[in-house]
């Protein structure tokens, strides 16, 4: 995923409402129709791009606090986080990532739901190694059958 990463090209830096303006005022509508990618920065600042966006791309390569997707949607006369994920195989944040992104959230004065409306539960296989999204609190790795932890064990410098 490293190799995703081009210089300059990564997610757009939103620190302000006013950033987010006029990032949303350059979105098409039938980029509003689906989800963006974002990643909060270990600087706590959320950052932007199309769907299919690698998050570390978006990311620059740098570590992160959260990363998943978003939707937007207008209520009130003013934009709001419609849904957000933690839906980001390429870190693999844990469900307790949530402050961070609330945090970047209001420090742009966006409207936003009180917790991930999608929440993902990730694991790293302690056998195999492998990444596992766990469903249905199913803690089995699908590639070994191993038994995976009930605490995040996801090292993204791993």
């Amino acid at each position: 995923m490293k190799a995703a990463v081009r210089a300059g090209r990564s997610g757009c830096l939103i620190r302000s409402k006013a950033d987010f303006s006029r990032w949303i005022g350059e979105r098409s509508a039938s980029e509003l129709a689906e989800p963006f990618t974002f990643v909060i920065g270990t600087d706590g600042v959320l950052r932007l791009a199309p769907r299919r966006s690698e998050h570390v791309a978006c990311a620059g390569g740098d570590m992160v606090l959260s990363a998943g997707e978003i939707s937007f949607a207008r209520a009130a006369g003013r934009w709001a986080v419609s849904e957000v994920s933690n839906q980001s195989t390429g870190y693999c944040p844990d469900t307790s990532s949530w402050p961070a992104v609330a945090r970047a959230l209001d420090d742009v004065e966006l409207g936003r739901p009180s917790s991930f409306t999608h929440e993902v539960v990730f694991r790293r296989c302690p056998e195999c190694q492998e990444h596992n999204i766990v469903r249905e609190d199913d803690f089995v790795c699908v590639f070994c059958d191993s038994d995976l932890p009930a605490a995040w064990n996801v090292d993204p410098t791993g």
